[in-house]
């Protein structure tokens, strides 16, 4: 797992058709068909996927492609096999005035259950603007869809922290809030509490390697580590 750093983010979005999603359509349907009778709650939307990228200069870029969330389901399921893609996305790094993080715990109805990881999700294409696909948009969407909390009320550090691992590429904003952690805690069970978005169960805060645990993803592990050497 390659930890890199960016100074900006250029990628495009170049409408095409992933030979996987047309290939193997029938067994496609078949495991959504049976994940969703296990979560009826899926839905089968559209969703962006990395088809290449490259860091040079310090500006990594690349191009999204479009498919339905199905096919990446499948595909995620499957053990990623070779495609000709990667699963990528921005995730919001929010570092309260004390330094702990801010991480969020899926609920038991999402596809990644009991998962905890820093808010973030699949770019769509309402992150679509100008042909290019703007991370940092969608960064800031997730970021208040999940957790209530508006980045703009944020400081954020220079540039991009990119985890590229196995047919992933993750890339991280630290942001910085004006707010000790368990304020900023309250302040998100507040919003859940109070009928926002139910995808997450819980919210944690770490502060040191005593506090990582097995129910985060490698990439998150990847991330503090490089943070803390």
């Amino acid at each position: 797992m390659k930890v890199l750093h960016a100074d900006a983010l250029d990628f495009r979005f170049e409408p095409r058709r992933w030979a996987f999603a047309d290939d193997r359509r029938v067994e496609i349907d078949a495991h959504f068909a049976e994940t969703q009778r296990a979560n009826p709650r899926l839905w089968n939307g559209r969703v962006l996927i990395l088809n290449d990228w490259s860091l040079n200069a310090g500006i990594a870029s690349g191009t999204f492609l479009e498919t339905d969330y199905a096919s990446f389901r499948a595909w995620l399921d499957w053990g990623r096999p070779d495609a000709g893609v990667m699963d990528c996305f921005a995730s919001a790094v929010v570092v309260a005035s004390d330094g702990a993080f801010l991480l969020g715990e899926m609920a038991a109805h999402t596809a990644n259950a009991g998962r905890v990881y820093f808010p973030c999700g699949t770019p769509g294409l309402e992150d679509v603007r100008g042909g290019k696909v703007d991370l940092a948009y969608s960064l800031g969407r997730e970021l208040r869809e999940e957790t209530g909390l508006d980045i703009a009320q944020f400081s954020d550090e220079p540039g991009w922290t990119v985890i590229e691992g196995r047919s992933r590429l993750v890339v991280f904003k630290i942001v910085r809030a004006p707010w000790p952690g368990e304020e900023l805690k309250a302040c998100v069970l507040r919003f859940l509490q109070d009928g926002g978005d139910d995808e997450l169960a819980a919210i944690h805060l770490v502060r040191g390697p005593e506090d990582l645990a097995p129910s985060m993803p490698d990439y998150v592990a990847a991330f503090f580590r490089a943070r803390w050497i």
